[in-house]
């Protein structure tokens, strides 16, 4: 019964990999894709893309990571395999879901699921590539318009040696705003003889154990929800063991959330790490109401500066929240 962290390009970036892997309750991550043309990426690239690599590929809290390539090309995409093997990855994904326009247009992500055949090439080449000891995942879509060829998509990938599959329950065209469909993953597990790991509107405790019933699967993979709510897969955890647990409460986010910010001071722009900040309060708004009364109060804001500024002029409100994030470890550790 597997949690998996999900790839997401700009939300679930190596910082977040860190922190979310110091909460605690994930198997593994896999990070944000790596973009692959027609050359063959340098390895400093490689190392700066996914830069667990310089670490054993696990993020400085413990948590594996697997890189994940998108590309189209079947020889660039193998030889970029291979070279990440090389770096010492534990695992290659491979990425046929992305529904960006701006990747779809240059023949990369989602828009591959138009042509099974192609993606059984892509993943037999980066198969043949890698040593058979290295697991293979891929991770697709019910389709593009449509569901009609999910069928012939999840069997590309089973027939090309992928060891498993990851299954957004939603058509590119869906986004991520239709209903994530579930009873799909039941249908496609039944057409293949590898695993599939569950993915789609997992945001709570009774969405795991809905998804899991519907869809039959073992492994889910969390993406938005995992940032808007922190401990989701301690949660989970919990719930799996029966045992009680009680979720962070917001000034314990509340802290994380700043420290995040302060983290970042020696990697980032002030600007860009004030629109990280509120990017990852609009993911928690769902889950915490006073992440839009922050929000609010932060948004005129375009620097970090300037938001640690503000709230150093609160009553109090906040500063008996800025500790360090070693004060709340004893709250998010292992069931």
């Amino acid at each position: 019964m597997n949690l998996i962290l999900a790839p997401m390009e700009g939300l679930l970036d190596a910082p977040m990999r860190n922190l979310l892997g110091r909460i605690g309750g994930y198997d593994y991550a896999i990070s944000e894709f790596i973009r692959v043309t027609e050359q063959r990426l340098p390895r400093r690239t490689l190392l700066r893309l996914c830069p667990e690599l310089n670490q054993h590929n696990h993020t400085q809290s413990g948590l594996p990571v697997w890189p994940q390539l998108l590309g189209s090309q079947p020889e660039t995409m193998a030889a970029t395999a291979q070279q990440l093997v090389e770096l010492g990855a534990m695992g290659i994904d491979l990425n046929f879901g992305c529904p960006s326009n701006a990747v779809n247009r240059k023949s990369g992500g989602a828009i591959l699921l138009r042509e099974p055949e192609r993606v059984y090439q892509i993943i037999k080449a980066v198969r043949d590539a890698v040593p058979v000891n290295t697991p293979v995942s891929a991770k697709i879509r019910l389709g593009y318009e449509d569901t009609h060829q999910a069928i012939d998509n999840a069997q590309a990938v089973d027939s090309a040696g992928a060891n498993r599959i990851t299954v957004h329950a939603r058509t590119k065209q869906d986004g991520y705003h239709a209903p994530a469909r579930w009873e799909w993953l039941a249908t496609l597990r039944e057409k293949i003889h590898i695993p599939l790991i569950a993915n789609g509107d997992i945001c709570s405790v009774d969405d795991y154990w809905r998804c899991r019933e519907i869809s039959g699967c073992d492994d889910v993979m969390i993406g938005r929800a995992a940032v808007g709510c922190p401990d989701l897969a301690l949660q989970i955890r919990h719930s799996q063991l029966k045992k009680e647990y009680q979720p962070l409460t917001w000034p314990e986010v509340f802290n994380l959330w700043q420290q995040m910010g302060i983290s970042l001071q020696d990697q980032m722009l002030d600007r860009h790490i004030a629109s990280r900040s509120k990017q990852w309060l609009v993911m928690l708004r769902p889950y915490y109401t006073e992440a839009s009364t922050l929000f609010e109060q932060i948004r005129p804001l375009r620097l970090f500066s300037e938001i640690q500024s503000l709230l150093a002029q609160t009553n109090g409100t906040h500063r008996h929240q800025q500790t360090i994030l070693a004060t709340i470890s004893y709250r998010t550790s292992e069931p």
